[in-house]
């Protein structure tokens, strides 16, 4: 192959910054690696994203210790991506949750994708011996719950589907701080293999009527603001509306799938080349919007074979 598949040659540690987004609020961010965010409540820590392995979660871990060393009670997982949710165990947390379908993501696609996002993306599974298995939740809802870690109110909610079909967003009212997971990035491409461009940009102004003060996106620097979050917002909704327009346009002339990554690369290659991950997102990114754009709305599964035969018709 032209270039090494997906991050397989991305070995390089990345600096973690572990930021104040509100009062006992925080972002774990590290230049383009996925992003896990810290809720401190009256007695307790609530994580989101338990990052993909135990030991890469033990970096939270120990980032929460400074600033804490109140129980952590609750994990929140966003969705069921394996880079997100395998490092689970380590946290010890009483109550897992995720949306009614992320659980159903995970139970028809969760080790597929685990083998995929493993062979993808080797350095984030640092430690893979450790995980005990696929993350299951313990709590599920279906549009949204509320947690009280004492006082403080968290609510967890869907507000449409955008990366993935069970995607969910943690809104701290009293603070008025958001945890979006991979439905925004921050200079970062969105992976959108398990996409829904069509729904994408409603998503994004649900989230934008929050009016919040600051965002932990699921990649990327974190978003301290209204100025940045609206940026942060729009960079995001322009990212996925212009993988999804070259390829829709395709699809509609009866093009193939080579012809979607042409057309789509001459749209994007433009203003977005320098975006992390960008030239391992892509080629998952376009087959998924040539396959929306013909009308499959439940995306495919991607497994370590298909992974790999996607790479080479497009990427060699």
């Amino acid at each position: 192959m032209a270039k090494a598949f997906a991050s397989q040659g991305d070995m390089t540690e990345k600096k973690i910054t572990f930021d104040e987004i509100g009062e006992g609020l925080y972002a774990f961010t590290a230049e383009g690696d996925p992003n896990s965010g810290v809720i401190i409540g009256d007695d307790s820590v609530m994580i989101v994203e338990a990052q993909a392995t135990p030991r890469l979660a033990q970096k939270v871990i120990d980032c929460v210790r400074t600033v804490t060393d109140k129980p952590i009670s609750h994990l929140v997982l966003t969705h069921y991506h394996a880079v997100r949710v395998l490092g689970a165990s380590a946290y010890g947390a009483d109550q897992i949750i995720m949306s009614d379908t992320a659980r159903s993501m995970v139970v028809e696609r969760g080790q597929e994708d685990w083998d995929s996002e493993f062979q993808r993306f080797p350095r984030l599974f640092e430690g893979h011996e450790s995980i005990p298995g696929l993350t299951y939740p313990t709590t599920t809802f279906s549009d949204a719950m509320t947690v009280y870690l004492g006082n403080r109110r968290i609510d967890i909610k869907q507000v449409g589907r955008a990366h993935t079909a069970g995607d969910a967003v943690i809104h701290v009212p009293d603070a008025n701080v958001m945890f979006t997971g991979d439905i925004v990035e921050y200079h970062s491409a969105c992976y959108c293999g398990d996409g829904h461009f069509a729904d994408w940009g409603g998503t994004l102004d649900a989230i934008k009527a929050y009016e919040v003060d600051a965002i932990a996106p699921g990649r990327g620097d974190a978003l301290v603001g209204q100025e940045m979050v609206n940026r942060a917002i729009e960079s995001t909704r322009d990212f996925v509306d212009s993988t999804y327009r070259p390829a829709a346009r395709v699809a509609a002339k009866n093009g193939t799938l080579k012809d979607a990554w042409d057309a789509v690369r001459a749209e994007c290659d433009r203003k977005f080349s320098d975006y992390a991950i960008y030239e391992h997102c892509l080629p998952f990114n376009v087959a998924r919007a040539y396959d929306e754009a013909r009308g499959l709305d439940h995306p495919r599964i991607w497994t370590d074979k298909r992974d790999i035969e996607m790479w080479e018709a497009l990427q060699g």
